[in-house]
């Protein structure tokens, strides 16, 4: 196909996507044509792009001209036979294969040869929804992200049969409209939808191990790990009839792979009809829209006659003698603990009974602390205690380790705490798309950044952290779990071991 210039965009389906769509297109100067089955749904969507309008009109971002003319590009339409002269029409509607590839085969019946059709799927594959075209290679995919004004990455996605002319026409369409755009091969859950595996699954799976509370793990991934959001915020915004059926879909699209196993606790949920935001009441309650956040216990008073720290781990021995320095605090010194000390061991991968067992220390004494991240750098601290640690240990531990201001949370004994599990992997999981060159690693990191809202893209956040860190958290939980799910990915364990960015291309 030669190169292609769009200036007219028929939008089918005018639900939050159509809408969203249509207002960025019109706004960079395209015609738009908007058809929906229902002719009262294209009759509220122009009617919200004028609402939509006049705010922005009235908040001084756009002029009243430019209001004026952005609406006048945007065209209802009784009958698709009016998409005829468009230079692409991209689809929004149900998320059904049968419907879409319907569409697709009447759209070729109205549209010039060289129309662009195109699907805003999330979940089906281009490939196909282009089965049975007379072009298939004019069918692409065009994912963006809800609301489509405010969230400027959008994903184009080229099937098997897709004519690359096509997404380079797409790449430049977006730009044009102010977005983002990443290129993807057609693979389940693209680029962000596969990437955001990795938080939900895994805090899923700390959840339903018993680690800890929807909101402790919320609370540490948000003020240890520094993200945005934790797990069970995020699907509770999102909604567990929108997530849930998206973990399910891309586990089965590739065949059970274990790093994307779902859990019961999201199915049972989804029954139950606790879904979220939406529906007043989730992973927490919302009351007039605002999330009630269960009472935080107070610090313990306690604190420990005296402290050793182990040294299996020189990294982590320095950083929590550190930490204690700071704190006016002067941990024992020698080989092994005296006979009343609190112990604390520094594990990654591991959980606190196994330190216990393999350095011979007393299980009743020791707690745990996460050390993957620096401490200085954290608004929260993780500890994690052993079957046998005792109450009073636990408690002298989390005061003291309070003591300065910082928040700590307990939990209970876990292979790779809270933080450590998930964040190693979400850059797992980064790094296996890179390695199935679905996507290019700089592309991978831009769109989960900006689709997802992520502190860094996640393979830079294992650049920062350090390949060689995220690697050991993998290997000991997959020999400690016998977890097919946290093996490492060769894209990661390769680039660990020869010291190189988990950005790097092979030449």
């Amino acid at each position: 196909m030669s190169t292609l210039t769009i200036d007219t965009l028929g939008i089918v389906g005018t639900g939050a996507m159509g809408r969203g769509i249509a207002q960025i297109a019109a706004q960079a100067g395209l015609t738009v044509r908007l058809f929906d089955t229902n002719p009262q749904a294209v009759a509220a969507a122009r009617q919200y792009l004028q609402d939509t309008l006049a705010k922005l009109a009235d908040k001084g971002k756009i002029s009243s001209d430019d209001a004026a003319a952005t609406l006048a590009r945007v065209q209802p339409c009784g009958a698709l036979e009016e998409m005829a002269d468009c230079d692409m029409v991209l689809e929004a509607i149900v998320e059904r294969l049968d419907v879409k590839r319907d569409l697709v085969a009447k759209l070729e019946a109205i549209v010039r040869e060289n129309a662009v059709i195109a699907s805003n799927t999330s979940s089906l594959s281009i490939t196909a929804i282009a089965v049975g075209a007379r072009h298939p290679g004019r069918v692409v995919g065009y994912h963006f992200f809800n609301p489509v004004p405010l969230m400027k990455v959008v994903e184009v996605i080229d099937g098997l049969s897709g004519d690359p002319a096509v997404g380079d026409a797409l790449m430049a369409l977006s730009r044009r409209m102010g977005h983002t755009p990443v290129r993807c091969k057609d693979m389940p859950g693209f680029i962000v939808n596969h990437a955001g595996r990795g938080m939900n699954i895994e805090g899923l799976k700390a959840a339903q191990e018993g680690v800890a509370e929807f909101a402790d793990i919320d609370a540490i991934m948000r003020e240890q790990a520094g993200f945005r959001m934790g797990p069970f915020e995020l699907m509770d915004l999102t909604g567990l009839d929108v997530s849930h059926p998206v973990m399910e879909s891309i586990y089965n699209q590739f065949y059970q792979e274990p790093r994307y196993r779902p859990s019961p606790i999201t199915a049972i949920r989804q029954v139950g009809g606790l879904l979220g935001r939406k529906t007043g009441a989730g992973f927490y309650r919302y009351a007039d829209g605002q999330k009630q956040v269960p009472a935080t216990a107070p610090v313990p008073s306690a604190r420990p006659a005296s402290i050793w720290v182990s040294r299996d781990s020189e990294r982590g021995h320095a950083m929590v003698v550190k930490l204690l320095t700071a704190m006016g605090v002067t941990p024992e010194g020698g080989n092994a603990p005296s006979a009343e000390a609190l112990i604390v061991v520094t594990p990654l991968g591991l959980d606190a009974t196994s330190c216990a067992l393999q350095q011979g220390l007393d299980a009743s004494r020791v707690v745990a602390i996460d050390t993957l991240l620096p401490f200085e750098a954290t608004k929260r601290r993780t500890l994690m205690t052993t079957p046998a640690t005792s109450a009073a240990m636990r408690d002298a531990a989390h005061g003291l380790f309070a003591s300065d201001g910082v928040p700590v949370t307990v939990i209970r004994d876990s292979a790779g705490f809270v933080a450590q599990r998930i964040v190693s992997c979400i850059v797992n999981i980064a790094s296996d798309i890179a390695q199935q060159r679905i996507a290019t690693p700089s592309d991978i990191d831009l769109a989960v950044n900006l689709g997802l809202g992520y502190p860094k893209g996640p393979l830079a956040l294992g650049d920062a952290i350090g390949p060689q860190l995220i690697l050991e958290v993998l290997r000991n939980m997959e020999r400690l779990t016998g977890d097919m799910r946290y093996r490492p990915s060769p894209w990661l364990w390769r680039r660990a071991s020869l010291g190189l960015s988990l950005l790097t291309e092979e030449a």
